[in-house]
């Protein structure tokens, strides 16, 4: 199995980037943040996930090991591929889809397309327990997230989820969730 490639980028894709290893072109399905570090003409390192089918062999890149690590526990999901696993991690950083898990916040998962409420419901209960231990603090807490609460009452104002997510996405987390809604809003104007 291939873990991680190092090389240099030639190519980008709209299915991905093509590193050049040692004279071979790897073309790579990755995620965002591991977009962002192959642009330029430098070498690059990136994590990788080989998924291996009967009919074809697809690899996945990473940014780092954090991504592919929740990249594979997707994977364990009934229901759910590499192509919607890759879509789960490219939309957020690997801390705030664990504490969404933790949370049984399946709305951030439900505003992916391609994820229903069945999907997002399955992607909390299968991976609760093994993301929550990582997680200790954030599962010990009895509180609700105060992210979360800024984000549903966003919601309730209108904005879509993706939406609330962006606007909050610059507002200092130490804030409480009303502050949190006041000055997203005062950005958005």
């Amino acid at each position: 199995m291939i873990a991680r490639l190092r090389g240099t980028p030639v190519a980008r894709r709209p299915d991905g980037v093509v590193l050049d290893v040692n004279g071979v072109g790897y073309l790579v399905a990755a995620t965002p943040t591991a977009l962002r570090r192959a642009e330029g003409d430098g070498e690059v390192v990136l994590e990788v996930h080989t998924h291996v089918r009967e009919d074809s062999l697809q690899l996945y890149g990473f940014a780092d090991a954090a991504e592919r690590e929740l990249f594979e526990q997707l994977l364990s999901v009934s229901g759910i591929g590499p192509k919607v696993a890759l879509a789960i991690v490219s939309g957020s950083s690997p801390g705030e889809l664990q504490r969404a898990i933790v949370l049984e916040d399946t709305a951030r998962f439900e505003a992916i397309p391609g994820i229903g409420k069945k999907t997002a419901q399955r992607v909390v209960l299968e991976l609760k327990e093994k993301v929550g231990a990582s997680l200790p603090v954030v599962a010990a807490a009895a509180q609700p997230d105060g992210h979360v609460v800024a984000r549903d009452a966003l919601v309730e104002l209108g904005y879509t989820v993706v939406d609330a997510e962006r606007a909050l996405a610059g507002v200092d987390e130490a804030l409480p969730a009303e502050e949190r809604v006041r000055e997203a809003l005062r950005k958005a104007a």
